[in-house]
């Protein structure tokens, strides 16, 4: 006998978290037509509830057309109900790459879901309103986890689990210590960073120094400035890192890596005005593509964003659980 999931520290009232159980469950294809649903009195003393609890779910899911009663006999589906999943996307913010993946997963899903994008802002508070809100109305909830340095760790975890991991998606970036089961599409932001230069070694080694230019306020994942470290000391590579170049001088014989679009101009300039050619008296690496940094032929770090996007849509479609390491590398041009 089916019975539908609902949790005892939920905030969200019992006959609301029935109500969208069984809906969700029509929707996902696990609850069929003319399939027969608990008696109100079997429910009841399943899940530990009052009968008016139940009976009232039961009441509004007749109102919607969801489930039909024939007496004497009980309950039952009525139809298949709307077969698009509904999907709520919270990133942390909306850049050019964050759109890539958006759109990517988008038109993965095709007519199979509808998305709703909300953004927190690296802010919790921001979150917690989002997901509080919203907990029990979506099939899935797609998360990029990405907060602010001084957050608390505790609380947006604590958030985190609160969405049934059957339900969980994260993405670009993997919370081990949730310690749950559910699906993530992300990016290892150390050991990327640690390949990715590796893997250039031939063209580093004629340069005597490596500069990573990490913004303080940037809030991008601290991992990147391990994995850099974590490099240069295990190639006794001398190595600075900067907030940003103001006070910056470029010097002969460095590498400058890039992350923010302002820093990479801000260098291009300091280079024009010194008259040197990236590649010749200094190198450049930047993190992510675009089509500016192909024509100046600027060598890139990157992830493949619309790779992401397709592989956390057809995993989700497919209801798998599972965690998948997103493919990151460089594009090697001239400037280094």
């Amino acid at each position: 006998m089916y019975y539908p999931k609902i949790s005892s520290t939920c905030k969200i009232p019992k006959y609301k978290q029935i109500l969208q159980a069984i809906i969700d469950d029509v929707e996902k294809g696990v609850l069929k037509k003319d399939q027969r649903l608990p008696s109100i009195n079997d429910l009841s003393a399943e899940l530990w509830i009052g009968r008016d609890t139940v009976e009232r779910a039961y009441r509004e899911l007749k109102g919607q057309g969801i489930i039909t009663s024939i007496q004497g006999k009980g309950n039952f589906i009525a139809g298949t109900g709307a077969k698009r999943l509904k999907i709520l996307l919270v990133f942390n913010k909306l850049s050019s790459y964050k759109k890539i993946i958006y759109y990517s997963f988008l038109k993965t899903l095709g007519d199979k879901a509808t998305l709703d994008l909300h953004i927190h802002h690296y802010d919790v508070q921001v979150f917690k309103d989002i997901i509080e809100k919203n907990l029990g109305k979506y099939n899935y909830y797609v998360i990029m986890p990405h907060f602010s340095y001084d957050a608390d760790q505790n609380e947006y975890k604590r958030i985190l689990r609160s969405i049934p991991g059957e339900e969980l998606v994260l993405l670009d970036k993997d919370l081990p210590s949730l310690n749950s089961k559910y699906l993530a599409v992300y990016q290892d932001f150390e050991k990327d960073i640690f390949n990715a230069l590796q893997s250039a070694l031939d063209l580093l080694n004629k340069y005597q120094k490596l500069t990573l230019i990490f913004p303080v306020d940037g809030q991008y994942p601290i991992e990147i400035l391990n994995g850099f470290r974590y490099f240069c000391l295990c190639y006794n590579k001398n190595f600075s890192i900067l907030n940003n170049l103001a006070e910056e001088v470029p010097h002969t014989g460095t590498v400058y890596i890039t992350i923010e679009e302002s820093d990479l101009g801000d260098l291009f300039k300091k280079l024009k005005q010194l008259n040197f050619t990236p590649g010749k008296e200094v190198g450049i690496i930047s993190f992510n593509d675009t089509a500016l940094k192909e024509v100046l032929s600027v060598t890139i770090i990157t992830t493949d964003f619309e790779a992401m996007g397709q592989t956390a849509a057809n995993l989700l479609l497919n209801r798998k659980q599972i965690k998948v390491k997103n493919s990151f590398y460089m594009i090697r041009r001239t400037s280094l």
